[in-house]
């Protein structure tokens, strides 16, 4: 697979005065990366891009879309975050990274949004997607229609969690406008910025999850940031 790299500078946290530079040739960054692209949050501004327009798999970060929309529908009442959400067994059966899921599994919404942005876990994409639209295809025409709603034209998506397919893709400059609408979101920082939490706290099969972004573990058990 492709590597790409997203950057979403946030400027509470790291001042841009950090990056000393002036010019791309002096801040040496992605260089084993296919591309990637580094952006001021608020502003959109480009800070450094490499192949920011080439396409590419996106692997996980796909789930940006998807986090999107489920936000959507719980900021406008249709989903709501004690909504219990019965999984069926095509969500059960997702491969990859999961929260191990069984067809018949009564959970939260709110675990299952836990278990997607933390552990990034297919089952629980699939079984929030399934429940917001009815299956996962009519998930991803929403996401197809959300990117186009945002201007987008190089992203593509053939399902809902970022498992390799033929014509899913998308691309640096893509996946930071992405990222930037998803942080207009603020809910999704109580998720994001866990580095590590339980699911089904409350019954035999407690589960601990961990956050896959390294950058919160620097900050949160690094630099005492959380």
């Amino acid at each position: 697979m492709k590597k790409i790299v997203i950057f979403m500078l946030l400027i509470m946290i790291i001042p841009l005065k950090t990056f000393a530079v002036t010019s791309q040739d002096d801040l040496p960054l992605l260089e084993n990366a296919k591309s990637g692209i580094l952006v001021e949050a608020s502003t959109g501004e480009i800070l450094y891009e490499k192949n920011k327009d080439e396409k590419v798999s996106i692997a996980s970060l796909t789930k940006m879309v998807a986090q999107i929309i489920i936000l959507e529908n719980i900021e406008d009442g249709n989903l709501k975050w004690d909504e219990i959400v019965t999984a069926s067994s095509n969500a059960a059966s997702m491969g990859g990274t999961q929260i191990w899921l069984t067809a018949g599994e009564k959970i939260s919404v709110e675990d299952l949004f836990k278990g997607m942005s933390m552990a990034s876990a297919n089952d629980a994409t699939v079984a929030l997607a399934e429940r917001v639209a009815g299956t996962e295809s009519a998930f991803v025409k929403l996401m197809n229609d959300k990117v186009k709603e945002f201007g987008l034209k190089n992203t593509v998506f053939q399902n809902c969690t970022g498992l390799d397919e033929e014509g899913h893709y998308s691309t640096a400059y893509d996946l930071s406008v992405i990222a930037r609408e998803l942080l207009k979101h603020d809910e999704i920082l109580k998720f994001s910025s866990v580095y590590e939490d339980y699911i089904r706290k409350d019954t035999p099969n407690k589960f601990w999850i961990v956050n896959t972004n390294k950058v919160v573990f620097i900050f949160c058990n690094k630099i005492n940031y959380c």
